[in-house]
């Protein structure tokens, strides 16, 4: 079943809709969004929209920039996807926009600290203090009056390495081993598949209880191979998604990512979730209507994405989420006008609704 869905009206936390029970008389939906990067920094400024109950479930394999220099030196956990994802999760008075604006804001120059964002370098001091990554996290979301938890996903640094075919364009059917999210991400060729290092590692318990009390879990958008893929391959998390009693949503991105998806359908990226999740059901994939009907995408098979929607258990939503400039960036109103028309019509509604 493919839906079609259009208008951009949001139910915004502390408002009540008409013939409904105020707000303060419903229960905040509990929504748990997993994922890295930019991809999850939008779902998360939707999201915030929508509920004060939310926790973000972030990524620890990043080895590039200024994250890659923290871990390389002081062993940490990468801390840069925690503190985009922190920066998602300000609020719009003038509190979260300056403190948004200051964790994210980087150092000029070629001296030790050029490069660096001052939010790891706040996140990583915490960490030296506390000797707990959540706590540390914590603190850091009190200081900017965040709405929302953020938690990584492992409390050890990880590695991605991919399966890359035609890595060596002299030799186009061979898979050669790639190591790293900064290399997996603009690897030439075609990754065929991931996995994590170390292998099996822990995940953090808090992640593993907020995936298992949500109403929703949300998984994408982002970079497919380094971003949303990798929590499928934490055990215990991956063990929580098909325990939990929550509602699964997967968004898909607006454009095949050059290096990691490049040349990807929209079929091709739920196919490789499948893969990397075999027996994992999804209640509903959002996909832009844009996107699919001659956007990034170009003309996809509408037919097939819906049949691998289906292999999954889910509904295939198409929606307009796409900024209206035309780049691949979700609008974080449309997007959030999305999540709350699928959270209301695909159940778990009850309580909040």
């Amino acid at each position: 079943m493919v839906e079609r869905r259009t208008g951009v009206g949001v139910a915004v936390v502390g408002h009540s809709v008409a013939g409904q029970a105020p707000a303060r008389q419903r229960r905040a939906p509990r929504i748990t969004a997993l994922g890295g990067g930019q991809g999850l920094s939008a779902s998360l400024s939707a999201l915030r929209r929508l509920t004060t109950e939310l926790t973000a479930v972030v990524t620890v394999a990043d080895d590039g920039g200024s994250s890659g220099r923290l871990r390389a030196e002081l062993g940490v956990l990468p801390p840069g996807d925690l503190r985009k994802a922190l920066a998602a999760l300000c609020g719009d008075d003038e509190w979260g926009r300056t403190w948004s604006e200051v964790i994210q804001q980087r150092f000029t120059g070629d001296g030790e600290l050029g490069g660096h964002a001052v939010g790891n370098l706040l996140i990583v001091a915490l960490w030296e203090k506390l000797g707990d990554p959540v706590a540390a996290l914590e603190w850091v979301g009190k200081l900017l009056n965040v709405q929302g938890r953020v938690l990584p996903m492992s409390a050890v640094p990880l590695d991605i390495e991919a399966d890359v075919r035609g890595h060596d364009p002299a030799r186009p059917a061979e898979l050669t081993a790639v190591r790293g999210q900064a290399h997996v991400a603009v690897t030439p060729g075609t990754v065929e598949s991931i996995r994590l290092l170390p292998e099996e590692p822990p995940a953090v318990p808090e992640a593993v209880k907020a995936v298992l009390d949500a109403d929703w879990v949300v998984l994408g958008p982002g970079s497919w191979f380094t971003s949303v893929l990798p929590h499928l391959l934490v055990p215990e998390l991956a063990a929580a998604l098909s325990e939990t009693r929550a509602r699964r949503l997967l968004t898909l991105n607006l454009a095949p990512q050059p290096g990691e998806t490049e040349g990807f359908t929209p079929q091709r990226h739920l196919e490789v979730f499948a893969d990397h999740a075999p027996g994992l059901s999804v209640d509903a994939i959002l996909v832009d209507e844009r996107a699919v009907t001659g956007g990034a995408f170009g003309q996809a098979d509408l037919a097939g994405l819906e049949k691998a929607a289906g292999r999954m258990g889910a509904a295939l939503v198409l929606d307009r989420v796409a900024a209206a400039d035309g780049t691949p960036r979700h609008d974080r109103e449309l997007l959030a006008a999305a999540y709350d028309r699928i959270f209301r019509t695909h159940g778990r509604i009850g309580p909040w609704r």
